[in-house]
């Protein structure tokens, strides 16, 4: 899956990018860097980079101002990013993810563990064999186009509510856990508290509305599921 993946690298240290690059490179991706936000930004834009690596503490405009400003901008809001910092505190790791990155990674750490999580931060946003549109009451979710419809109607969806509306449709009529959930939708090495997965199951029923949200059910003393029977 790696060999026509291209990774955008951010970091104002030349070595540091050029450690990445090389090890990147050799496990086949296709690699592009960046010393400052700004120009990265650019890149985001012009190159449509299929993940980005970033580093927290870079001058000007930091990587986490920047991870949110791609999160706000629909054209990027869905590029998955992993964040690389010297910062080990838990409230970091917290401000980082509500920022909406995918994935976090202390410094120093080795090249073969950055692409084992590049790996599956891609593969979980380009889930395999998941290609077709799924439709359920007239609700339909394209992975392709990466949009979701009520009737014809677009419905705006956030990264993660997209992602949670996906593996739901995709794995109907079984309920899940929340911490199963944080596995399948967030990733097993993804620092989330489990009453995040029911803030975001509150945001994907607001965005249903009143005639698909009665499909995203609470089981109680387990967690949700998807069904179109009566719960």
């Amino acid at each position: 899956m790696s060999a026509s993946k291209k990774v955008l690298i951010v970091d104002d240290e030349a070595p540091i990018r050029e450690m990445i690059a090389v090890a990147l490179e050799m496990a086949g991706y296709e690699c592009i860097e960046a010393d400052n936000a700004q120009e990265a930004h650019a890149l985001v834009v012009d190159q449509k980079p299929d993940m980005i690596l970033l580093d927290w503490m870079m001058p000007n405009m930091s990587g986490i101002e920047l991870a949110r400003r791609l999160r706000k901008d629909e054209t990027t809001a869905d590029v998955p990013i992993i964040m690389l910092t010297a910062k080990t505190e838990e409230e970091h790791k917290v401000k980082g993810l509500e920022a909406g990155v995918d994935d976090y990674i202390t410094k120093p750490f080795s090249p073969r563990e950055l692409v084992a999580r590049l790996k599956a931060v891609l593969r979980r946003a380009t889930p395999k064999g998941i290609e077709e549109p799924v439709t359920v009451e007239g609700l339909t979710l394209d992975p392709i186009s990466h949009r979701v419809t009520a009737n014809d109607k677009p419905i705006e969806l956030g990264p993660t509510e997209f992602r949670l509306l996906q593996f739901f449709m995709t794995h109907q009529d079984r309920a899940y856990s929340r911490g199963q959930l944080l596995d399948m939708v967030w990733g097993g090495n993804v620092y989330v508290e489990e009453r995040t997965v029911d803030v975001h199951i509150r945001r994907l029923r607001k965005a249903l509305g009143s005639q698909h949200d009665h499909l995203v059910q609470t089981v109680r003393g387990t967690g949700y599921r998807f069904s179109t029977q009566v719960a």
